[in-house]
């Protein structure tokens, strides 16, 4: 099912796309192939909205938090906005200081995606992405396909193509809160368990060191469960630089988000190398139905290749003529305590 979303200021018409089964209902917009809502029960069989958005085409566009949406042609960012392939220099626009992030002004986050194919349970959106596009080679095709999937599953699944060798790091950036998207207090309480046994540290412009700090003995260490508002109270250099967590851990198994006051858990599983993390520190929006979005309302958790790996040849990889990945969402409730709504 779909219906309208709302103008862009160019006149041109969104739409927002209906996925209902397996317990879970996800809404979806041909505007930067974005994930609207996700309604997931809690351990009563309530169901409520667990990430961040807006209710319309026009606020996402005005906004850069890029909130559910997917970015590319390559997520995060690149030191200097540019890196060497096969010999040649590209650069790209810069949009962060001297750096690039999320690909520009011009990301994927912000274009109209063409509908696929579509059924009760899953999209696929295409778009076509002209070499020289961003600063980026290759003429290139890119799909993102959303799926509900039992368990009480969302699957995302990301496929590109190129005509020449190029950068595809493609990641989904929604905010999650899973007591709903509407208790921005209770964000920070959520629990967060990583099978990370590394980190990558950043400068204070947020461009990872080149180093994997492992993360025992330090504030990073999230391989047992801790409430991310814990975490962001450690006296920790790296926090203090990012203004708390914005890092990249190196994933080496599933992530793991749970509310205390719903019951509600989110286990993420990919086959992307790194996780980005971020507790929404500088986030400062109006969301849906007025909701306020201030910082640390929610956290965002993005599969990716490692930010910056153009410049670290020593780290995976994802240059070449064809790009797949995956992330799977899964849900369930345990017992909830009594929510402080």
């Amino acid at each position: 099912m779909n219906t309208p979303f709302g103008r862009l200021e160019n006149g041109t018409q969104a739409n927002l796309y209906t996925l209902e089964g397996f317990g879970l209902t996800a809404q979806v917009t041909d505007l930067g192939a974005t994930l609207v809502r996700l309604l997931v029960p809690d351990a009563a069989g309530k169901p409520a909205d667990v990430v961040l958005g807006f209710d319309d085409a026009a606020a996402y566009a005005r906004s850069t938090a890029y909130l559910g949406a997917t970015v590319g042609r390559n997520a995060n960012r690149i030191a200097g906005a540019s890196f060497l392939l096969e010999g040649r220099e590209i650069r790209l626009p810069a949009n962060e200081g001297p750096n690039s992030l999320h690909s520009g002004p011009d990301s994927y986050a912000f274009r109209l995606w063409e509908v696929e194919r579509q059924s009760g349970q899953a999209i696929t959106f295409c778009l076509h992405s002209p070499h020289g596009d961003q600063g980026f080679p290759g003429s290139a095709t890119v799909w993102v396909t959303y799926a509900l999937e039992a368990p009480r599953s969302l699957r995302i699944t990301y496929r590109a193509e190129s005509d020449r060798a190029t950068v595809f790091n493609l990641t989904n950036h929604s905010y999650f809160n899973l007591a709903g998207q509407e208790n921005a207090a209770l964000a920070m309480d959520q629990r967060l368990t990583l099978s990370a046994p590394a980190f990558l540290p950043a400068d204070e412009a947020s461009i990872p060191t080149g180093e994997e700090r492992p993360v025992e003995g330090t504030a990073m260490d999230l391989r047992a469960p801790r409430a991310l508002g814990e975490v962001l109270k450690e006296d920790s250099l790296p926090l203090k630089l990012q203004g708390g967590l914005d890092h990249c851990f190196v994933l080496t198994g599933p992530a793991v988000l749970e509310d205390p006051h719903t019951g509600r858990r989110m286990t993420l599983t990919t086959d992307c190398p790194g996780l980005q993390v971020y507790t929404a520190n500088f986030l400062n929006e109006t969301g849906k139905g007025g909701v306020p979005y201030p910082p640390r309302s929610a956290v965002a958790l993005e599969p990716q290749f490692y930010p910056d790996f153009v410049h670290h040849p020593r780290w995976p990889q994802s240059v070449g003529r064809e790009y797949r990945r995956w992330t799977l969402y899964r849900f369930d409730a345990g017992s909830g305590e009594p929510s402080r709504r």
